[in-house]
């Protein structure tokens, strides 16, 4: 037993810390957990000694049993019940070992096994010559066209062809289908398109089948499955939410090392904003959105783009109304919540009390025998918000993050707005796909093309890859907070989904 293994047994070990030691992912090791029958609620759940030594055994025994398993699989033979073995056959035996698979047959056995093929293939043409003539296998086309004949052919006519061309291809003389439009109380000329409602009228008619024309929107932003060989790992993007003034915007500092607060009117966030944050064990975008009431649908959405959710409550305040929304807006988007309870170094701070009111929440920690991940920090003095960080850069590793590069981009507008000097411009975060300098994009009822992006620190950059947050300018109008962003092939079709769009 290795010494990190013994100094674990003289205290409760998490899960995570078991993980490192035996250089597993957290949720491989889990799932190892679940093969020994040790079931455990996360990565944060704690194992006494016991369970550690014996997990450290099985482990061990695990490692010996695939090195000699080979060995362990012979069983022993009882060699004085054998009968004896001359010489000659020991050194055939042996020739056998030597060989491979594919080679371990005596020139004996060869020969023996080919007079018995070469007397089963008489037997096969004598009974062949007594038995009557095989019908004949239908080709594949043959049995193509009866299965044609089978089914009805009914052809399948597409909205917008001209009247001249549907006679056409029903093998109908265009006065025929002119007609009976006229019937229906249609009136129209030979070079008239029929659109998909006129199509189905005479459908009953002329028997054929109406197909609707997908619109270029449909064909241009309709989702593609990515081929799993494609994908690669991505950033978790984290929110931060809870009730204003309980230091959001301060743990963003603290993780950013910069002072966003300065810039807020009132030290208050009125938007929302992306960050992408670079740690020494992972990348993690944040989403710090505003703490007022009054943009609770601007939080709602931040949490629909968001992997993991972090709930800020101040140890001194406890759960407000806006923590209780917040709740809300994370369970509605079906994410993973990690507590982070700030202030613990103010006058007042009761950590027990604000995990009892979790409980009422349904989020009961980790530490009580929950599956709600708990951290308590000081954002001002930066107490604790090491451990926050590797605990969401846990979480994120159990969630499996990833998305596919290599194709046209696809975003969710955070915040737009109009700029006096630079015009339209939106904070995008971009979800799949990579958006680079010069792509056509449609975004809502507005489109463009990229001319500028840049990041959280200012900095121009060129390309933008999955869980990527950047200020895009060049938009002919200001998309609303939430809506897709689409880049496209060519800026004519940006333009002309557009266009349908607004009207």
């Amino acid at each position: 037993m290795t010494n990190q293994q013994t100094s674990s047994k003289s205290k409760n070990s998490r899960v995570y810390e078991l993980a490192k030691q035996y250089n597993l992912t957290s949720k491989a090791f889990i799932e190892q957990l679940a093969n020994y029958g040790i079931e455990v609620k996360s990565h944060m759940s704690t194992l006494d000694p016991e369970t550690v030594e014996l997990i450290g055994s099985e482990i061990e025994g695990a490692d010996v049993e695939s090195k000699t398993g080979a060995v362990a699989d012979i069983e022993p033979v009882d060699v004085s019940a054998q009968p004896a073995v001359t010489e000659a056959e020991i050194k055939e035996i042996t020739v056998e070992i030597e060989t491979s698979p594919a080679e371990a047959v005596t020139p004996k056995k060869s020969r023996r096994k080919k007079k018995g093929k070469a007397k089963s293939k008489r037997e096969i043409r004598s009974s062949l010559s007594k038995a009557p003539p095989p019908q004949k296998r239908p080709s594949k086309l043959e049995v193509a066209e009866s299965q044609d004949e089978d089914t009805s052919d009914i052809p399948e006519i597409v909205e917008g062809i001209a009247v001249g061309q549907l006679a056409t291809a029903l093998k109908k003389n265009p006065t025929e289908v002119i007609m009976q439009l006229m019937k229906l109380g249609i009136m129209a000329n030979i070079n008239q398109k029929l659109d998909f409602e006129t199509l189905g009228m005479i459908s009953q008619i002329f028997d054929f089948t109406p197909v609707r024309q997908r619109s270029l929107e449909e064909q241009v932003l309709a989702k593609i499955a990515d081929d799993p060989v494609d994908l690669v790992p991505r950033s978790p993007v984290v929110t931060i939410m809870g009730h204003v003034d309980h230091g959001k915007t301060s743990l963003l500092d603290a993780i950013r090392q910069s002072n966003v607060l300065q810039t807020e009117a009132g030290s208050i966030t009125q938007h929302i904003g992306a960050y992408h944050v670079e740690l020494e064990s992972g990348k993690v975008v944040f989403l710090d959105t505003p703490g007022h009431a009054a943009f609770t649908a601007m939080r709602a959405r931040g949490a629909e783009v968001t992997d993991i959710v972090v709930l800020i409550v101040a140890a001194d305040d406890g759960i407000m109304p806006q923590t209780v929304e917040a709740i809300s807006h994370a369970k509605a988007a079906e994410v993973p919540i990690v507590v982070a309870i700030n202030k613990i170094d103010v006058a007042g701070a009761r950590s027990d009390y604000v995990k009892q009111q979790l409980i009422e929440h349904d989020l009961m920690p980790e530490e009580w025998g929950g599956q709600t991940t708990v951290a308590e920090i000081s954002a001002l003095e930066q107490t604790g918000v090491g451990d926050l960080l590797e605990l969401l850069l846990l979480e994120a590793e159990l969630l499996e993050l990833e998305a596919n590069p290599n194709k046209l981009a696809r975003a969710t507008v955070i915040e737009a707005k109009l700029d006096q000097g630079r015009g339209a411009a939106a904070t995008i975060l971009v979800q799949e796909g990579t958006l680079r300098i010069g792509s056509s994009f449609v975004a809502g009822m507005y489109s463009g093309r990229v001319r500028a992006m840049i990041d959280d620190r200012g900095n121009q950059v060129k390309e933008a890859k999955p869980s990527t947050p950047v200020e895009v300018l060049g938009f002919n109008g200001v998309p609303e907070a939430g809506d897709t962003f689409y880049a496209v092939e060519s800026e004519r079709v940006a333009k002309e989904i557009s266009d349908k769009r607004q009207a």
